[in-house]
């Protein structure tokens, strides 16, 4: 068996509760469901996707994340101006005592850029989510051929192509 079939099985192996429950907690943050759609071999780019209540008393602020499947991963946001839907880097999102903010399709999302290795439905690769107050937080994104992942209905929807995604939201709880 080569090195990486060993890697994997154990990665699988160690990491296999996380994926069951799918949800993580930092401090009084609840990240829920993070994914990915599987995409092309040749694709240079993709997308992260999840959602973050804060339950606590006190705000927080994401300041970013990484992986290291991507050269780099940014926080984007769509914004419909002139009539034409555009894109635009976020440097960072509060996330206030009460709210959930929610990454989707068409809004706020985490473009993976220069990525190292294909996006295969069925697997998964970590995400380092960056707090001001929580600190790093590292999560296990699912990557998934689904049209509509297995999430609860107002927090998630698709990740086609990146250009023809629809609406996201903020919402508070």
């Amino acid at each position: 068996m080569s090195f990486h079939k060993v890697l994997s099985v154990l990665c699988f192996c160690c990491l296999s509760p996380l994926l069951a429950a799918h949800e993580f907690e930092a401090g009084t943050l609840h990240i829920d469901h993070p994914w990915s759609r599987a995409l092309p071999a040749v694709a240079k780019t993709g997308a992260a996707y999840l959602s973050i209540t804060n339950h606590g008393e006190r705000g927080d602020t994401l300041l970013g994340a990484d992986t290291p499947i991507a050269g780099k991963v940014e926080m984007h946001e769509h914004l419909h101006q002139d009539g034409l839907m555009k894109m635009q880097q976020v440097v960072d999102l509060p996330i206030t005592a009460g709210e959930r903010l929610t990454f989707q399709p068409g809004g706020y999302h985490l473009m993976l850029f220069n990525l190292a290795q294909p996006l295969n439905a069925g697997e998964h690769f970590p995400l380092t989510l960056h707090f001001a107050e929580a600190g790093d937080v590292e999560v296990v994104v699912n990557i998934q051929a689904d049209a509509e992942p297995q999430a609860p209905k107002d927090s998630h929807s698709t990740h086609g192509d990146h250009l023809s995604e629809s609406c996201g939201s903020r919402s508070s709880r």
